[in-house]
């Protein structure tokens, strides 16, 4: 890789380029799925957690080792699994005999690195998923009266299977808030499941180089927040969100304010990827689908009808586009 030129880190252009750089490594190890590979740097670009769905095998976790390798983070996998406690997750006070007596030391559990992949968070009981919660948006960890401060950069990037599947707990509506995007990863095309094949099952494997480092990604999350949006941008994108709460059969219950924050920081991050220093309507159509699908509660007619949330939030930008 090309030396990181650590006097240009004020430079969008510059870092844009380099952010770009990651996004086509990331590419050289994982076939056929650009669009999330790219949805995933737009929330890696704002601090955001980014929950991934889709059924076992599609490449969720490699996609995330691979990330850890490109920016050149400390990554920790953490198996959720039916018998996993908070403790597991978080660390524990151990006591230590010394010379003096006895006394009680932290022992950090794998929630302490940059990069942490929840696999299969839902397979976990509500009370062990619950444990990411403080981490998640406060980037801190208490255990008993002492809190601990994560390291910067730090996200969570969990997996989770299908509900439909046997054997999983549906995350509560807080832990889901707390993602920024959720992520539908789907079964690839046959083309794709060829190259995927040749990747994984060939004589040789791709060469993932580091690109970036943390340094690096949280000086680009700086120049994404200088981003400025236009009042007739955030309108839209405040209507968006009302839309969710105005009378709808098929939305039980409407986004968080936390929506809101979500779009305005994708969209930003969006159009910095793409070297622009403005947002657009389109910016914000795009990542209105992973900011929002988690954070709808569809109601019975929706259910019923096999309407989905995508579905809804397509209606709700068709009817408040700006007329321009």
């Amino acid at each position: 890789m090309s030396e990181l030129d650590r006097s240009r880190l004020n430079d969008p252009a510059y870092m844009a380029q380099q952010i770009a750089a990651c996004e086509q490594e990331i590419q050289k190890g994982i076939i056929g799925q650009s669009e999330i590979i790219r949805q995933v740097i737009l929330a890696m670009l704002t601090g955001g957690n980014v929950l991934l769905e889709g059924m076992p095998g599609l490449g969720k976790t490699r996609l995330v080792s691979t990330i850890g390798k490109v920016f050149d983070l400390s990554f920790k996998r953490i198996q959720f699994t039916p018998d996993l406690m908070p403790s597991d997750v978080t660390g524990t006070n151990i006591i230590v005999k010394n010379e003096k007596g006895s006394s009680f030391t932290f022992e950090k559990g794998p929630i302490f690195a940059n990069l942490i992949l929840a696999d299969e968070i839902n397979r976990a009981t509500p009370k062990t998923q619950s444990s990411l919660l403080e981490a998640m948006q406060e980037h801190t960890v208490t255990v008993g009266n002492d809190s601990h401060k994560l390291e910067e950069p730090f996200l969570v990037l969990a997996t989770q299977n299908p509900i439909e599947q046997e054997g999983t707990y549906p995350l509560p509506e807080a832990q889901l808030d707390r993602f920024m995007f959720k992520i539908l990863v789907k079964f690839p095309s046959k083309e794709e499941l060829k190259g995927i094949v040749n990747l994984t099952e060939g004589a040789g494997s791709a060469v993932i180089e580091k690109r970036l480092d943390g340094e690096g990604l949280l000086a680009a999350r700086k120049l994404v927040n200088e981003i400025p949006i236009a009042d007739a941008v955030m309108e839209y994108l405040l209507d968006i969100v009302m839309a969710t709460h105005e009378p709808n059969p098929l939305i039980r219950e409407g986004a968080s304010p936390r929506a809101a924050q979500a779009l305005i920081r994708g969209a930003r991050a969006k159009a910095f990827l793409e070297g622009r220093f403005n947002v657009s309507f389109q910016d914000v159509e795009t990542v209105a689908y992973p900011v929002l699908r988690h954070r709808l509660i569809t109601s019975f007619d929706a259910i019923s009808q096999g309407v989905s949330e995508d579905e809804i939030i397509r209606q709700i930008l068709a009817a408040k586009k700006p007329q321009v």
